[in-house]
């Protein structure tokens, strides 16, 4: 150590090299110089152990404080040299002010919602109002009060999705006198209860939509799920005939679809309606003219509906003698695809955003 630079002098030496340093690779560099593993105060400290105990004592507090000024130096000045690096790099770019921003990136609704809402919107502008119900029901409202009886095919175990918890346990709507006993419960197949709820609770005259979820046993596949969503209707008023149904609902798909859309009924069957009818509309792909989409029938199934059958309206003691009324049923799903020219009903439900940012 005999031999070794003084403190003074090597804390000279390094604030006088620290003042001509101009870049950051210089600093660097002169950091591993001093304080790096072999550098020139590191092997000054390790030396220090060639000292006497009283040496130790003063040459080695003395190292030791040159070594935090040398560090807190290193600090400024790393931070002085970022500084002016970015005020050369800002001075160098022209940046217009008035330019607007970057837009954010924000997320939009799903397109059944925007099919859904638009729906709602149609049939409000119509007269009718928006209704819901629980989507976990008893036998009676999903069935026995929509004239489905015990030995009909859709209840059958293999389309329903039956709970075993009891009716308490699941906090269902109280049962009137017609079901006096608990009944098995199950996840509702179509938003069709919601029309007994509302019979039961309120007096004709009654128009009311009701979209919503909707279960059935089935395998998922490009035109089928176990969940999926429906959009119900009910009018029930004195005289309300066929032709309203028809008119209603050709009012409808026009307004969604537009006005060069064409309709027709089919008769078909449904317990809980009588007459039924089966209503298509022009495929929209092809404009009637006929594709694969459509069977090259020019038609594509829409929705069902058809007049209250009058068992219906005796399980929930409304005359049926003085009212009459319609229902109809839609898919959402269904819809969307018709509308927006989807062939995979599983493409609404992979969220995968390269899809849906199309919407």
């Amino acid at each position: 150590m005999s031999d070794s630079p003084s403190i003074a002098s090597l804390r000279q030496e390094s604030q006088t090299r620290l003042q001509f340093i101009q870049t950051l690779a210089d600093l660097e560099a002169f950091q591993q110089e001093w304080l790096g593993r072999k550098g020139t105060l590191t092997t000054y400290l390790k030396n220090l152990g060639q000292l006497s105990l009283e040496q130790k004592k003063t040459v080695g507090k003395e190292a030791n404080d040159l070594k935090v000024a040398l560090e807190a130096s290193l600090e400024q000045k790393t931070k002085d040299l970022k500084r002016q690096e970015l005020e050369k790099q800002l001075s160098s770019e022209s940046f217009d002010i008035t330019l607007p921003g970057v837009p954010r990136a924000f997320g939009h609704k799903h397109p059944l919602s925007q099919v859904m809402e638009e729906l709602v919107s149609i049939f409000k502008g119509l007269g009718f109002v928006c209704a819901d119900g629980p989507e976990i029901e008893s036998e009676f409202y999903n069935f026995e009060a929509l004239n489905i009886p015990a030995n009909h095919p859709a209840r059958d175990m293999q389309d329903t999705f039956y709970l075993q918890a009891s009716q308490q346990q699941l906090a269902l709507p109280k049962l009137d006198d017609l079901q006096s006993k608990l009944e098995p419960t199950l996840l509702r197949t179509h938003t069709s209860p919601v029309q007994v709820h509302i019979m039961q609770k309120y007096p004709p005259p009654i128009a009311i939509i009701v979209p919503g979820r909707v279960y059935r046993h089935e395998a998922m596949d490009a035109t089928h799920s176990c969940i999926f969503h429906q959009l119900e209707g009910l009018l029930v008023d004195e005289a309300v005939s066929f032709s309203d149904l028809k008119g209603t609902l050709s009012r409808f798909a026009q307004s969604f679809f537009g006005a060069q859309v064409k309709v027709r009924f089919r008769p078909s069957f449904f317990p809980f309606t009588e007459p039924s009818a089966e209503m298509d509309i022009s495929c929209q792909l092809c404009q009637g003219s006929g594709c694969r989409v459509c069977k090259n029938t020019g038609w594509l199934e829409m929705l069902g509906a058809g007049m209250v059958n009058p068992n219906v309206f005796n399980a929930v003691k409304i005359d049926a003698q003085k009212y009459s009324g319609f229902a109809f049923g839609m898919g959402i799903e269904r819809l969307a695809m018709f509308k927006y020219g989807v062939d995979d009903l599983r493409l609404f439900y992979e969220n995968d955003i390269r899809f849906l940012e199309q919407f």
